[in-house]
């Protein structure tokens, strides 16, 4: 790897294209139909290794819903035994015990989705019946067992309630409560073709994402711009390589060499510069960032 490449130190791992949820905004296009693509637990554990071994620090796995993937709990053990830190981005709908039991001994942090205070707007954007029930419940049941937990509300529809979904998450005990809006990607595009334009702009930037196919992408929102596939070349190999760059200088044409000012998609629990924003704010500059009154506290 050339000593100009920015190092790795976070990935997505996206594990799984099934999901519980037929969200309309969900930018992986994920749910009922999705599958679990290509990759098997012994490439995702290659891929952790070779995460490792490149100093890599975090990583997130993200779906899809991940803990409908069967093998995440083998996959937490793994990173941990390789010394990674692990945060899961869940819904929260359906967690096996066998995961609790691994977030709890390896200790993974979690993120999840939160969309109103209101239980019928909440399922009118997940259409999935029963699903703020679910995630309230399972949110109580980390912060009772001391799992860390972040949430995100996201903006989807006009006079949604996402002040009141916000205050909710912090009345509930989660410390950090971030927020963002529709982004056009998957099922939220409505058929647009991809931007770059609407991506934060660090993409890339000491970070990608895999996919289940074993795609690699700048970002998980950025898979349009496919940087190679852990199946076909070593992750060293890809990291830093001329696709890497090509994607990089595409993202940098349209943001400048470093994004000033973004909306960071509140499901990275590193976008920097800063952090990610409480809804009613709609776009964060970090010079301004002192200014703004956010909602909870920073974990």
């Amino acid at each position: 790897m050339s000593k100009t490449v920015d190092p790795l130190l976070f990935a997505w791992l996206e594990v799984t294209g099934f999901c519980n949820e037929l969200c309309d905004h969900c930018y992986a296009d994920s749910g009922p139909s999705g599958t679990h693509g290509t990759m098997t637990l012994r490439d995702w554990k290659h891929v952790i290794d070779q995460l490792a071994d490149m100093g890599t620090l975090d990583v997130q796995f993200i779906g899809g819903e991940p803990t409908l993937y069967p093998n995440l709990p083998a996959l937490i053990k793994h990173a941990h035994g390789r010394g990674l830190a692990v945060e899961v981005f869940s819904n929260m709908t359906y967690i096996r015990e066998s995961l609790w039991d691994a977030f709890a001994e390896y200790g993974v942090k979690l993120a999840t989705s939160y969309y109103s205070d209101d239980a019928d707007e909440h399922d009118r954007v997940t259409r999935l019946r029963g699903s703020h029930r679910k995630t309230r419940a399972n949110i109580e049941k980390a912060l009772d067992l001391g799992i860390p937990l972040r949430g995100g509300v996201v903006a989807v529809r006009a006079q949604q309630r996402v002040q009141e979904a916000a205050q909710d998450l912090v009345s509930l005990g989660v410390g950090t409560v971030g927020g963002d809006r529709t982004r056009a990607f998957g099922r939220a595009s409505r058929g647009a073709a991809p931007a770059v334009a609407d991506l934060c702009g660090h993409c890339a930037h000491e970070k990608c994402a895999i996919g289940p196919t074993g795609d690699v992408w700048p970002c998980v929102l950025g898979r349009f711009l496919p940087m190679g596939n852990v199946l076909d070349s070593p992750l060293p190999e890809i990291w830093g390589g001329e696709r890497m760059q090509d994607a990089v200088d595409e993202i940098s044409s349209v943001h400048g060499e470093g994004a000033k000012a973004c909306t960071p998609p509140q499901f990275l629990p590193m976008c920097g510069p800063c952090g990610p924003c409480v809804p009613s704010v709609g776009h964060c500059d970090p010079k301004e960032a002192d200014s703004v009154a956010s909602i909870g506290t920073q974990g």
